[in-house]
């Protein structure tokens, strides 16, 4: 079984930016997505995500916490073209830059279009209590919080929270 341990921060400042490798632009949308997640029709998500010459089929289990049963398919990036074209509700588009911090890789995705203004740094890590360096730019964690997760910024971008919702990481434990 696949399974992906990733934790999610927000950022305190744009001091990562001097240290990105890599950066590469990503297109994602879910063939089942936030809409039968919340009606309960399903226990998983499945999305289509193209970055550059690749693309996935990834599914991954709906449940909240920093540990969740994934899987990947590479698929041809003309199928993938498709499918975000004609089977997914809504289209997430993100930049993703590569961050290394003393051999530890984040992954720091900076939102575009109605997520604009967004930016969240991932790190996967080999077990849920690995230690990972704690950079000056790592912010507040944000892993058990749903509205974070990929899936739900289609269904609900970032344009649309309310103050409430942006602030409420700071009131909330992680």
């Amino acid at each position: 079984m696949g399974i992906e341990i990733e934790r999610k921060f927000l950022l305190r400042d744009d001091s990562w930016r001097a240290q990105v490798g890599h950066s590469e632009r990503i297109a994602q949308g879910y063939l089942v997505g936030a809409t039968a997640l919340a009606a309960g029709h399903t226990r998983s998500s499945v999305r289509v995500r193209l970055a550059g010459d690749e693309a996935w089929l990834n599914i991954k289990a709906a449940r909240l916490g920093v540990e969740r049963a994934e899987y990947d398919y590479a698929i041809p990036p003309d199928d993938a073209d498709a499918l975000l074209a004609t089977l997914c509700d809504g289209l997430l588009s993100k930049w993703r830059h590569h961050v290394m911090v003393d051999g530890v890789l984040f992954e720091i995705d900076e939102f575009l279009g109605d997520n604009a203004g967004l930016v969240v740094a991932e790190v996967e890590l080999p077990r849920a209590d690995a230690p990972f360096p704690r950079p000056p730019w790592l912010g507040r964690e944000v892993s058990t919080l749903a509205r974070y997760y990929n899936v739900n910024l289609i269904a609900h971008p970032y344009a649309r929270w309310t103050q409430a919702e942006r602030d409420a990481a700071e009131g909330e434990s992680a």
